[in-house]
């Protein structure tokens, strides 16, 4: 067999079994997670537009885009993006589904009398 050729079979196992391995190492936390009673995320996600709902009711008050984004990313552990979210919150706006602006890129809940 040439050098090469075994060479690049080595890699390809090497690599098949680093993948192997780190699927295993994820169920073995996975696993321990669970033992230990820790929670585990939630098995549905939720929606940008939930999760910018849920950061508005908790702070019971109008936030800034930037607010919302910054709570978002601290509490879901993930980024928004801004364009994308402003437009579908303003899109919501327009319906009164759920959401008001009070200002430039501002935004609160509508009072439940609304919805």
């Amino acid at each position: 067999m040439p050098n090469s050729f075994r060479d690049d079979l080595i890699e390809v196992f090497e690599a098949v079994s680093k993948a192997q391995l780190h699927a295993l190492r994820r169920l073995r936390s996975h696993t321990t997670q669970g033992l230990r009673g820790e929670t585990a995320k939630p098995v549905k996600s939720m929606s940008q537009i939930d999760m910018a709902y849920d950061v508005l009711k908790s702070a019971g008050r109008p936030l800034h885009i930037s607010e919302i984004m910054t709570q978002v990313a601290h509490r879901y552990q993930t980024s928004l993006d801004r364009e994308s979210i402003v437009s579908a919150l303003s899109k919501r706006v327009a319906r009164r589904d759920r959401f008001a602006r009070t200002g430039p890129n501002t935004f609160s809940l509508l009072p439940e009398t609304e919805r």
